[in-house]
């Protein structure tokens, strides 16, 4: 078995970089939609939800740098430009959005396909016993399914 320079293999190193690769066009999208729901929102929520989606941008901005380095540690390179993102995009692309609760259900939208793209790559990681893309991809989960449930508790819907 040929491994990469941080002992892995390989081969299995090249598809949990692939799947990173993907997760992070999606967190550049996530990215953008947050950032057009921070300059888009109005209402009667404008002051608390202007706060909170600065606060996931800003979030969702370092966990783009970490996903992009852990693909560099892999022994891959990062996807960076934008067509890379479209191609591989899995989450609406929001247009336009001003009303708090279509904003809230956008980001849980994604949310939830984030959760889905980060538990392939936890098993994935698991049985290439890559211990520190693992390690990565349970505190995003964990980070993610506690904001999840406080976006639905704002809702009012359960998880």
């Amino acid at each position: 078995m040929k491994t990469n320079s941080i002992g892995l293999d390989l081969k299995k190193a090249a598809i949990i970089s692939a799947e990173l690769n993907i997760l992070l066009a999606n967190f550049q999208v996530y990215y953008q939609n947050l950032r057009g729901l921070h300059w888009n929102i109005k209402g009667k929520s404008f002051f608390d939800l202007h706060l909170k989606f600065e606060e996931l941008y800003n979030d969702s901005q370092l966990k783009i740098d970490l996903i992009a380095e852990r693909v560099l540690t892999l022994g891959d390179t990062p996807l960076h430009t934008f067509d890379d993102y479209i191609k591989n995009n899995r989450l609406f692309v929001g247009r336009d959005i001003s009303k708090d609760e279509e904003a809230i259900n956008l980001i849980t939208n994604s949310l939830t396909q984030l959760l889905k793209i980060e538990r392939v790559i936890l098993k994935q990681a698991d049985e290439a016993h890559d211990e520190g893309t693992n390690s990565m991809m349970s505190d995003f989960i964990k980070e993610q399914e506690k904001t999840m449930w406080m976006l639905k508790a704002w809702l009012d819907e359960g998880i």
